[in-house]
């Protein structure tokens, strides 16, 4: 990653010259949770009704794993080839600086620890999309396993987003978190290049992207 630590800089980076940009770059962990919950409680209400209706609904926890696995997958590779792609010129390095160098540049910037929703919002719809082709657009079985898969995908995706504010911001009491905290922390000062797992280590191990 070719971004390094600025030290000694308080304020945040301003990433436009636009103010209306500008605003959507910053970002309170309480927003996330407030946009997305309502869209869980939704999507588990119609993934249970069409299960009660299909006699299936006591696979539902099974569904729901596999959501989480699919987001634990997804936050690895997202991480991985997308927001450390290495930029080939002057735009790529702009636009890979937007993305995630900021947050190498300024890692305890308390406004952009979690993912804006005018990247959140787009980029879970096109799983939802992705779902759908893959199960069905219609029918009380797609519904059951679309609806399922995509509120454990949410909820891994907030897992994520509160663990990452977290790891930067809490003093965490849990061993676990403690363990995920240094984890993390690594990734931004000593492996910039390894450690792209946030709420879990397990696809650094698969892909051999955890140090020995």
């Amino acid at each position: 990653m070719p971004f390094e630590p600025i030290k000694d800089q308080k304020e945040p980076i301003r990433l436009f010259k636009s103010n209306f940009l500008e605003f959507f770059t910053h970002i309170h962990p309480a927003v996330v949770l407030a946009i997305w919950l309502p869209i869980v409680g939704i999507c588990l209400y119609l993934s249970i009704r069409a299960g009660v209706q299909l006699g299936q609904v006591l696979w539902l926890p099974l569904i729901l794993f596999i959501g989480l696995v699919i987001w634990t997958l997804s936050e690895y590779l997202l991480h991985r080839f997308v927001f450390h792609f290495p930029p080939r010129n002057a735009w790529q390095t702009r636009l890979a600086f937007l993305f995630h160098g900021v947050h190498h540049a300024q890692p305890q910037s308390k406004t952009r620890l979690v993912m804006p929703p005018v990247v959140s919002l787009p980029m879970a719809g096109i799983f939802f999309l992705l779902f759908r082709l893959i199960f069905g657009f219609s029918g009380p079985q797609a519904d059951f396993i679309v609806y399922g898969l995509f509120a454990a995908f949410i909820i891994g995706y907030l897992s994520y987003d509160m663990i990452h504010y977290a790891t930067h911001h809490f003093t965490l009491r849990a061993q676990w978190l403690k363990d995920l905290k240094v984890y993390h922390i690594q990734h931004h000062y000593k492996t910039p290049n390894q450690r792209f797992g946030v709420s879990s280590p397990l696809w650094d191990i698969v892909f051999h992207t955890k140090p020995e």
